[in-house]
């Protein structure tokens, strides 16, 4: 058997990570800003998901602390002197399109637990992951029109796809508050539960995916994705050449084994 990769945790500070076996837990830590973020907290947590990575997580966790899952950008971080004002452009290129890709491409399942209020860049973070659950009481906020800007880190991208584009655009261009139950219905997350049911129905989610066959699950991603851009000719040869390489894995032989045993599989990754 490989040696088991070290898993560290960050127990301080913007971004929380700590592990419950192979299911990595990121904390948004700003509770008083309802998890906005700023420059640091963008850096930390890049630094959390390399620990995720490095430490052979097979399935990760996003939450925030507090009553708020994130509320964006906080304008505080951003510099509004004349001649001086932040690149809006610049910020979302270095931090929040570079988040959005790292966790679309991530080779294992992300679930996100949105504890409460998810708003402008924290509402399309929350649906820059795979499965979506959220508490009751939360809500998702296109808040950009409310300050004249557009939706950003992929929220033109994903918001059409989820819930079509009539919906899409009035969340963008009223800027309302859509709460939990009716986000669910609309096909924009996963499920929604009962408040204190959320922290743990997202771990045993996260649990779930990650006894699963990890490469089956991110060829999914993959394939998934890029089905939303291409014609169906790419898609069936895509899906026939992810099919042979997983054809040949361990996982799928133990799948098929543990089936003709009748008998649970227990897949590796490999």
């Amino acid at each position: 058997m490989p040696d088991t990769p070290p898993q560290a945790s960050l127990t301080s500070g913007p971004v929380l990570l700590a592990w419950h076996g192979q299911v990595a837990v990121i904390t948004l830590n700003r509770p008083d800003k309802l998890n906005a973020f700023t420059r640091e907290m963008h850096a930390v947590l890049q630094q959390a998901l390399d620990h995720v990575e490095a430490g052979g997580a097979r399935a990760l966790l996003l939450t925030g602390a507090g009553r708020g899952f994130c509320a964006g950008q906080d304008l505080a971080d951003l510099d509004f002197t004349p001649g001086a004002m932040t690149d809006l452009g610049e910020l979302i290129d270095v931090w929040f399109n570079r988040l959005v890709r790292r966790l679309q491409k991530l080779p294992l399942p992300v679930v996100a637990a949105v504890n409460g209020t998810a708003a402008g860049a924290g509402a399309n973070l929350a649906l820059a992951c795979d499965m979506v659950l959220a508490a009751r009481s939360a809500s998702f906020i296109q808040a950009f029109v409310k300050i004249g800007l557009v939706p950003d880190s992929g929220g033109t991208w994903l918001l059409p796809r989820r819930v079509g584009m009539a919906r899409a655009l009035g969340l963008a261009m009223t800027g309302d508050k859509l709460g939990a139950d009716e986000a669910e219905k609309w096909g924009l997350i996963w499920e929604v539960m009962d408040d204190p049911l959320l922290p743990e129905q997202a771990l045993a989610l996260a649990t779930h995916l990650a006894a699963q066959p990890t490469r089956a699950l991110a060829a999914i991603k993959h394939a998934m994705h890029a089905g939303a851009s291409q014609g169906l000719d790419a898609q069936l040869d895509l899906e026939r050449d992810l099919q042979r390489e997983l054809g040949a894995s361990h996982d799928y032989a133990e799948g098929v084994n543990a089936f003709l045993e009748k008998r649970a599989p227990r897949f590796t990754g490999r």
